[in-house]
């Protein structure tokens, strides 16, 4: 599963965070989550973790 750069992007910017503001709420690195954001594929426990980070839906955030 990827997730969409451009919409985990937009909700970043509508909560005013910053990528280590979402990382430390999702728990993880900055570092992975950069990869991540710019095409790693991930686990869905991770994208789960992305999603309550940014408070929404996992299927918010996932590449349709």
């Amino acid at each position: 599963m990827r997730v969409d750069k451009n919409k985990i992007l937009l909700l970043m910017a509508k909560r005013n965070m910053l990528q280590k503001d979402l990382a430390y709420k999702a728990d993880m690195s900055r570092s992975n989550l950069s990869t991540i954001i710019n095409g790693k594929s991930v686990q869905t426990k991770t994208a789960y973790k992305i999603a309550k980070a940014l408070e929404v839906d996992v299927t918010e955030i996932i590449e349709q």
